[in-house]
């Protein structure tokens, strides 16, 4: 839980957000809660367990046993980041280990970088910190990848992109901040920098069969934040949609609360 801070609060610094650079993720939520709070925005903490169909809209079941009745639902729980769930993980999240190239490879410029990961998310990162970085290294447990054959070709031309294949990561070392990884078979690559690019989990098991779900589990709604299901709206990285960060996400619940007061409008 982050309450309401959203997870940005993850994010030591965000450097990505407009306006705000350098920002403490946490601060950055702080200040997006104290604003909607100026605005009389009302926040509840808890934990939902279900949504039913009611009279007039909606029932949100609450683990508390509260249940709220509404008119319409935003949803916007997000996706979570796989973990590798090995030693030093957790400790150095922040300190070396990101969960994202695109919002932290500004960080390490210049520096020796490790994309753990075989599909077109870390194929992609491991592209986009060879522009950065000294030397990446692409590092996957099997011997194919999953990704784009068009994108492993292009890093097999990056000179300063090395792949590591049949590779599994045993930890990840280093002081007050990452200096390496060690494999399982006890290969250690020295870097500054460890970005795990293994997956993402959506927050979608509360709305399985109330919500209209693609096959890795994000809910299908386009950029108004429409669903199939009436009244009930999305918004952020819950969403199916092609990139996942505060800008889009923003613009996601921007678009689902226009969405949902031009329904109540017409009801």
């Amino acid at each position: 839980m982050y309450y309401g801070t959203g997870q940005v609060a993850e994010s030591s610094q965000v450097d990505n957000y407009l306006g705000f650079a350098g920002i403490n993720g946490y601060k950055l939520g702080e200040k997006f809660r104290e604003h909607a709070i100026s605005l009389g925005v009302e926040f509840k903490s808890g934990e939902v367990n279900e949504f039913e169909v009611s009279e007039n809209g909606w029932k949100v079941l609450c683990s508390n046993g509260e249940s709220i009745e509404t008119k319409t639902v935003i949803y916007a729980a997000g996706a979570k980041h796989r973990h590798l769930e090995v030693e030093g993980e957790d400790t150095f999240a922040g300190k070396g280990v990101s969960y994202c190239a695109t919002c932290d490879g500004a960080f390490f410029k210049d520096k020796e970088t490790v994309v753990i990961g075989g599909g077109n998310t870390a194929m992609d990162d491991a592209l986009y910190l060879s522009d950065l970085c000294s030397k990446v290294y692409l590092v996957h447990r099997r011997s194919e990848f999953r990704g784009s054959a068009k994108t492993l070709e292009r890093i097999r031309e990056k000179e300063n992109i090395e792949i590591v294949t049949d590779a599994k990561i045993a930890r990840i070392e280093g002081d007050t901040t990452v200096s390496g990884v060690v494999l399982e078979d006890g290969t250690k690559i020295n870097a500054e920098g460890v970005f795990v690019a293994v997956g993402m989990i959506p927050q979608t098991e509360k709305v399985k069969g109330v919500l209209e779900l693609d096959e890795s589990g994000y809910v299908i709604a386009d950029e108004t934040g429409k669903t199939k299901t009436e009244g009930f709206f999305v918004a952020g990285d819950v969403r199916k949609k092609a990139l996942r960060q505060i800008v889009t996400a923003v613009s996601d619940g921007a678009n689902a609360a226009v969405s949902a007061a031009e329904w109540l409008s017409h009801q």
